[in-house]
């Protein structure tokens, strides 16, 4: 997502170096996230809509969630992306809950900077620990599905962690590795279709 607005902004190569350094754990998510959104002021609020045509929807996200949902249980996706452009595909895609980073925009202009807590590790780990805290599930029945360092403190805190197309740091955690891009591999995990 940060590296379609960052096309849209002509950022996209300084974006994406500071965007696998923070992948790999060797920066700060917080320090690169607001480098990276720095290089988008300027642009206008617009560009949620054009980004968000772009986004490609994983393979197996339509299943994986009617599955879960047949079942009853709950999907929800805790993002270092934007609320600008998860908000309307989360709401598609029928999630449960969702939470990222929100840009901040002042008279239809981003301005290059955030608004609001940031949805680093220890947010996505604590935004884990909440929804499963609303449902009375515990933390044992949990799944966390990640690809990159901010992921690690939620891969730690879950039942079963799956590292996905992961970065090397989530490879050497994750309980499980699926490397083909289809998220629907996760219903048999969950015993929900094999």
């Amino acid at each position: 997502m940060i590296e379609l607005l960052a096309d849209a902004a002509g950022s996209r190569e300084r974006v994406e170096r500071i965007t696998a350094a923070a992948m790999n754990g060797e920066a700060d998510f917080e320090q690169s996230l607001r480098q990276r959104v720095a290089t988008l002021g300027g642009l206008p609020e617009s560009v949620f809509a054009e980004v968000g045509r772009q986004v490609v929807v994983t393979a197996g996200v339509p299943e994986l969630v009617a599955g879960v949902h047949a079942a009853g249980g709950r999907v929800g996706v805790v993002s270092g992306g934007f609320h600008e452009v998860v908000d309307p595909i989360a709401e598609s895609l029928g999630l449960d809950y969702w939470r990222a980073n929100r840009l901040e925009v002042v008279d239809g202009v981003l301005t290059g900077g955030l608004v609001g807590p940031v949805i680093d590790g220890e947010a996505k780990a604590a935004t884990l620990r909440e929804w499963a805290g609303h449902f009375g599930v515990p933390m044992s029945s949990t799944l966390a599905v990640g690809d990159g360092a901010n992921d690690l403190l939620m891969m730690a805190a879950c039942g079963l962690s799956v590292g996905f197309d992961a970065k090397p740091p989530v490879r050497d955690v994750a309980d499980l590795l699926i490397d083909d891009r289809d998220l629907s591999q996760l219903l048999p995990l969950m015993g929900l279709r094999g």
